[in-house]
């Protein structure tokens, strides 16, 4: 409500100050004026000044930028890959802004030497083979190098040997949450399809394929510190992506396909909440949730809690309405503390067998048309192989 009042308040303060100028018009009714819509040499040294206006105001705000929210950039990568991202990103930024720089004070030197004057005529030529070689080779020599850089980046990063010992889990996207499933012992995860999804088995899972038999499913992602995880994803719905910020990794989740990437952590979650720079920042914004609750508590609202960091899984596709929300906690472990969490979950099969055992009885036995009982069914016969 308040942003729609802003507009309608910005708009009426345009029409009335549209009004003001043509009523400004009717002032000058017999006054001599220049209607002839051909620039004067007052006109041109006024738009020069403008250029060189506007080219102070692209590098200060550039400036007040890069104090203001240079601090809010992501600081140390999490895996191993990230200071190659991290990289080929500053490469990129350093690029981009000394071409900015040299480019946009030409602009605007040369708009403001070379304005319009009376009796003055422009300098035309047809070609210059040397300004033409110059500003197209120099820009193609160092595309190529920045593409042949990325080039290399993505495949040190995307490559997975299939020989390579990689715990392998299956993120599972959907409006508006995301679920994992790992491997188990024999690290391949079983078939599944999204026609098999109902009741325990949220992920469609194929409980007749022997693969399936020690998947885990889990909305809580575990991950051991120095272990390349190679993670495989799927959508149940609309277009999802994968985003682990401070791990340097994204990648699309597309319904009807399985998407892949692996990376390696190299921080476990308590080694990063311990950096002197992730200390400050939690210290910094819990001392902006106290102030907001001092606010909150004024109006008889809940206070907010202290902020924790955790790595987070986050969707990075505007999904749909709850798409902010859609995240899932990331937890990187010693390798130890995540053999001892993994060994506590129970398995997908186990599940299934505990909920078809707790469904109320009927006569004949279980509902016969209940997904809980076919697949029992289907462990079942895997069990009688």
């Amino acid at each position: 409500m308040t942003s729609l009042l802003i507009i309608i308040v910005l708009v009426l303060l345009a029409v009335a100050l549209w009004q003001l100028t043509k009523i400004f018009d009717l002032t000058q009714v017999g006054s001599t004026s220049d209607d002839s819509q051909v620039a004067t040499d007052d006109d041109n040294n006024v738009q020069g000044y403008l250029m060189f206006g506007f080219l102070a105001f692209i590098y200060i705000f550039t400036i007040y930028g890069v104090f203001a929210w240079g601090p809010l950039v992501l600081h140390t990568p999490a895996s191993e890959h990230g200071s190659l991202i991290d990289s080929l990103m500053n490469i990129t930024w350093v690029l981009i802004f000394i071409v900015q720089a040299v480019t946009q004070v030409l602009l605007h030197y040369f708009s403001f030497k070379y304005r319009g004057r009376k009796d003055q005529k422009a300098l035309y030529f047809a070609d210059n083979n040397k300004l033409e070689a110059i500003w197209s080779i120099i820009p193609a020599v160092v595309l190529a190098g920045l593409i042949l850089y990325g080039l290399y980046a993505w495949t040190n990063i995307m490559f997975v040997d299939e020989d390579e010992d990689t715990i392998v889990v299956e993120l599972y996207a959907q409006q508006f949450k995301w679920t994992a499933r790992y491997a188990g012992a024999d690290n391949v995860l079983g078939k599944a399809n999204v026609r098999l999804i109902e009741g325990v088995n949220t992920l469609g899972v194929d409980l007749s394929d022997p693969y399936a038999q020690d998947d885990i499913i889990v909305s809580e992602l575990h991950i051991p510190k120095g272990k390349k995880v190679h993670f495989k994803m799927r959508s149940q719905d609309v277009l999802h992506s994968a985003y682990f910020p401070h791990f340097r990794a994204q990648m699309n989740c597309v319904p009807g396909m399985v998407t892949e990437f692996a990376f390696t952590p190299i921080y476990t979650t308590e080694e990063y909440q311990a950096m002197p720079y992730m200390i400050d920042k939690v210290a910094n914004i819990n001392a902006l949730r106290a102030k907001k609750s001092i606010e909150l508590v004024a109006k008889g609202e809940t206070a907010l809690d202290p902020y924790t960091f955790d790595y987070l899984l986050l969707c990075n596709k505007i999904c749909g309405a709850s798409h902010y929300n859609m995240q899932m906690k990331v937890i990187v472990d010693t390798p130890e503390d995540y053999k001892k969490w993994l060994s506590d979950k129970a398995t997908l099969v186990s599940e299934v067998k505990a909920a078809n055992a707790t469904q109320e009885p009927v006569e004949g036995g279980v509902k016969s048309d209940s997904t809980q009982s076919k697949d029992t069914v289907a462990v079942d016969k895997i069990a009688m192989k």
